[in-house]
């Protein structure tokens, strides 16, 4: 079975690459955001992986916040939502030769962990990607939960969302880390449940709203898997 798991990986990661591929050569050709939806939905479909929806997107929505399991957490939302998403990604991603060119193209947003003046570059590519009528998408935990458990989020969501007085949607990703695993090298066709929360207006006088919405995130997917026995 393990091998087999293996095997699977390997076929998802070629397809990913591909697909990859696909999306910078088209980028320049079809209307955006179409490359990163074509790119995404061709993983989907070559793949398997299927989603269950639970919720409603806002369509009014300018950030969207997601826990982080798995490096196919991006063609999820990328499949399931027509908006044009900006994602904020560490700086380093966008230095990686050929992965860093699929983040640049789109104008994806690179943060840098320990400059002083990232946040400055943050508000404003932010601000830019606002006025372009897209979507600020963070994995706020900063890096992928390698348990059930989220990770602290970062108060970089917290200070752009409360500069802009944004209207932030929380997203909950079920398990993903079961489909694709890249520290082990596992792949399986899982529905990947979905769970659109609901909507706010950031409030900056209140100090505790980013980690208070790390516990009510943490509870959908608890209560998800507990509802769920397929999940367990």
């Amino acid at each position: 079975m393990k091998i087999f798991a293996h095997i699977s990986w390997l076929y998802a990661t070629i397809i990913i690459f591909i697909a990859l591929t696909l999306m910078i050569l088209i980028f320049k050709i079809v209307p955006r955001p179409y490359a990163q939806k074509i790119s995404a939905w061709f993983i989907r479909l070559s793949t398997f992986f299927t989603t269950e929806i639970k919720g409603k997107e806002d369509p009014e929505a300018q950030m969207y916040l997601l826990n982080h399991q798995s490096d196919l957490d991006i063609e999820v939302l990328e499949s399931i939502t027509k908006r044009d998403l900006a994602w904020v990604a560490k700086k380093e991603l966008f230095d990686v030769p050929f992965f860093g060119l699929a983040l640049k193209l789109p104008e994806d947003i690179a943060i840098e962990r320990e400059s002083k003046t990232s946040l400055v570059k943050l508000l404003k590519a932010a601000k830019d990607r606002l006025d372009k009528g897209r979507v600020i998408t963070m994995f706020p935990e900063d890096t992928r939960s390698r348990t059930q458990k989220m990770l602290p989020f970062k108060a970089g969501a917290k200070i752009v969302a409360d500069k802009y007085k944004l209207k932030v949607q929380p997203i909950v990703l079920i398990e993903t880390a079961k489909c694709y695993n890249v520290k082990t090298f596992y792949y399986k066709p899982k529905r990947i449940k979905v769970v659109f929360m609901d909507s706010f207006i950031a409030d900056k006088s209140d100090e505790n709203w980013l980690q208070d919405l790390r516990i009510k995130m943490q509870k959908v997917y608890d209560d998800e898997l507990a509802n769920n026995s397929s999940n367990r």
